[in-house]
């Protein structure tokens, strides 16, 4: 039986928690062995959960098991996400993670540390959710030059933008609900509405077209947060919607670095140009 780890217990390490249970025998089938969450890392007291006996809250109960040869990473950040799944890494562990902060940030690092030890590293979930997009570009387009990309990569925001434009809502009513239903976050909603959500996805779509790290830090984003109800029957007259775009687009000047402008924005604006 093979055994995993689950570092972080919030929404999403919950989720992963249920999902490795309720389909359980078509993962075995897949995996060729039953796989069985051993350990959940959380510093939070988890006393009176069912799964009580499952919580740790030292990562080096994990680091010391021999047994644990896959962990999955859903603390978020990059404060203790990091140095977590370094270690793990380092000690030949596989991590897979959802997390788009620390990809962007450290992905090169994180990958050529995971080929160094014999492990794998992975991230499909930090782009898409539940549609790949990482895996075909990585895999499927691997004999491809991709020299543009740019999409809606940010769920909270293009909700919000729908509620604006259908209900004639403006920013704080469509904000409130997003909150209420779990979109946003409530006591911080700034990585969706100021961009650095959609910023550090096509960081990280940015540096597999191109070959080289892009870091989030040199790309200017702009979110939705200026946007009024004025902007969105504007942008109806022109027959436009104003939609956070996250953009790349391969600067041929740049070689050999292959770097390119990047632009995270509302359709309807004008784009700020970056250049390597």
């Amino acid at each position: 039986m093979a055994k995993i780890a689950i570092m972080g217990f919030g929404t999403v390490g919950s989720g992963v928690l249920e999902v490795c249970r309720r389909n359980a025998a078509s993962i075995a089938r897949r995996a060729g062995e039953p796989v069985e969450v051993k350990y959940i890392l959380d510093v939070r007291d988890f006393s009176d959960s069912p799964d009580a006996a499952l919580f740790v809250k030292d990562i080096n109960v994990i680091l010391n098991d021999p047994e644990v040869k896959v962990v999955v990473e859903t603390i978020g950040g990059t404060r203790f996400a990091y140095p977590y799944v370094r270690q793990c890494l380092e000690s030949g562990r596989s991590v897979c993670t959802s997390n788009k902060e620390m990809v962007a940030t450290y992905g090169a690092e994180l990958l050529a540390l995971a080929r160094e030890h014999k492990a794998a590293f992975l991230f499909e979930a930090s782009v898409g959710g539940g549609t790949p997009i990482i895996t075909p570009m990585h895999q499927c387009l691997a004999a491809n030059q991709i020299s543009q990309i740019q999409g809606i990569v940010n769920g909270t925001t293009n909700f919000m933008l729908t509620k604006m434009k259908r209900e004639n809502m403006g920013f704080d009513a469509a904000l409130k609900i997003a909150q209420q239903l779990g979109y946003a976050e409530t006591k911080d909603p700034g990585d969706d509405v100021d961009g650095r959500d959609a910023c550090r996805k096509i960081a990280i779509l940015s540096s597999l077209a191109c070959g080289h790290h892009v870091y989030p830090d040199n790309i200017p984003a702009r979110g939705i947060r200026d946007v009024t109800v004025e902007d969105v029957k504007a942008a109806e007259q022109l027959d436009c919607a104003i939609k956070l775009i996250a953009w790349y687009h391969e600067n041929p000047e740049a070689q050999p670095m292959r770097s390119a402008p990047v632009w995270s924005r509302c359709w309807c604006r004008s784009p700020t140009s970056w250049r390597a």
